[in-house]
């Protein structure tokens, strides 16, 4: 074991790695609340967010590739693609081809799709505001421009 290393495992544990003073640990917490929010709020409707997050986004685009869908909600492509396929499977989405490029799938939203988004959009907000409840509004603001800029939105 190098020096470094003994001597940072012979640190007392209150100088240690904090796991409760951890940013990323913080937001998984905040994640998991948003989650469990969400889904108490959108049970009849059983969309998960990162589907709830692809409908909603395809709706307000009207239409788009499923590469430029995965970038806009932050999904790498198997995760996209999974959530596509969910979509496609109970017909909130459709796929047509690009006429431009045939290899290219474009997506749409089918009115199914569009009333979903429109039902499910309350749930989602009531979700937020569960979640920031213990936030005064003053707080909200600053909370939500403050994440925005740690995700680099």
């Amino acid at each position: 074991m190098s020096s470094r290393l003994a001597e940072i495992f012979a640190l007392p544990i209150e100088t240690a790695y904090r796991l409760d003073e951890s940013v990323g640990h913080l937001l998984r917490r905040a994640h998991q609340r948003h989650v469990q929010q969400f889904a108490a709020r959108a049970g009849e409707h059983a969309l998960t967010p990162p589907q709830f997050a692809a409908l909603l986004r395809l709706v307000e685009l009207g239409q788009a590739t499923q590469n430029r869908l995965g970038r806009l909600v932050a999904m790498d492509p198997a995760t996209i693609q999974g959530v596509v396929r969910r979509l496609l499977a109970r017909e909130l989405v459709v796929a047509t081809r690009d006429p431009m490029d045939r290899r290219t799938v474009v997506l749409s939203p089918t009115p199914a799709g569009r009333e979903m988004a429109a039902l499910a959009s309350p749930r989602a907000q009531s979700a937020n505001e569960s979640l920031l409840a213990c936030l005064s509004e003053d707080e909200r603001v600053k909370f939500l421009a403050m994440l925005r800029r740690v995700a680099g939105t």
